[in-house]
């Protein structure tokens, strides 16, 4: 009965920016240099190939590939929900859906120096995810390692948990701009006779709520990345293509204010 307990299924889908990108490790990463980003930049938005199946050693514990994965065709209406949030941003001049095709297994930064090639973009945000489906009781959890540390999201019977994950690139620089997580955790009540057909449904609604969550977060750590622009200019040069006229750095409502408080202190010290 103790050892009946500790028994349970999962199933697993997952892909991983960390494994895509620094195969070798984190510890053999390349130190990024200073990113200069012309704008309007050119995004592009992909998902990192996924990875084989995982499997994890325990007592009376068995994992499973989730068959549930995304599809090209999944993948492409999560990205354009996400890249629907870029499009309006003024330093953005357009966004490439780049299919998972185009990126190889831990393709590295050499992959993306074909992708900039080949679709024209500046900056790319990686999207990966991972989704667990518990079927049973028992000490399961779900842990994903990021760029930043773990998470750890435990399960019970019927769960789904996802995680969605972007990190957005300087392809040039090889530098870590910025990046936003999403999770949902979905509770399943089927029966053992509709169980197979209520996970598929439940896999495609975590999915979708992970990447709602993920937009919302990619929308404050987007206005974070501006504000550390403004205030950390060493790290980060911005300079403006010829037909830009949209804001930077410092936008136009900045500097006109900044031109009124100089025209006024120039006033002030004239009437003295």
């Amino acid at each position: 009965m103790l050892l009946s307990g500790c028994t349970g299924m999962q199933t697993r889908a997952k892909s991983s920016v960390v494994d895509y990108l620094y195969p070798e490790g984190l510890n053999s990463a390349v130190e990024p240099s200073v990113p200069v980003l012309t704008l309007p930049v050119a995004v592009g938005i992909a998902f990192v190939p996924e990875q084989g199946p995982h499997t994890r050693s325990g007592i009376n514990w068995v994992g499973q590939y989730n068959s549930n994965e995304l599809t090209e065709k999944d993948k492409t209406d999560l990205l354009n929900r996400v890249a629907d949030h870029f499009k309006s941003l003024e330093f953005v001049s357009h966004i490439e859906i780049i299919p998972t095709a185009y990126l190889r297994a831990e393709g590295s930064f050499a992959n993306l120096e074909q992708i900039k090639s080949m679709f024209g973009v500046d900056v790319v945000a990686l999207v990966s995810y991972d989704q667990i489906q518990f079927t049973d009781e028992g000490f399961l959890s779900l842990s994903y390692w990021t760029l930043v540390g773990a998470y750890m999201v435990s399960g019970e019977r019927n769960d789904t948990n996802t995680l969605m994950d972007t990190a957005v690139y300087d392809i040039a620089s090889r530098k870590l701009l910025f990046r936003a997580p999403g999770v949902s955790n979905v509770k399943g009540r089927s029966t053992p006779v509709n169980l197979s057909e209520e996970l598929r449904v439940d896999s495609k609604n975590g999915f979708e709520m992970a990447t709602d969550d993920m937009i919302v977060n990619l929308d404050s750590q987007l206005q974070n990345f501006r504000d550390k622009v403004k205030e950390s200019p060493e790290q980060y040069q911005v300079v403006h293509s010829a037909n830009y006229s949209g804001g930077g750095a410092v936008s136009w409502l900045e500097l006109l204010l900044l031109s009124l408080v100089m025209v006024h202190y120039r006033w002030f010290r004239r009437s003295r």
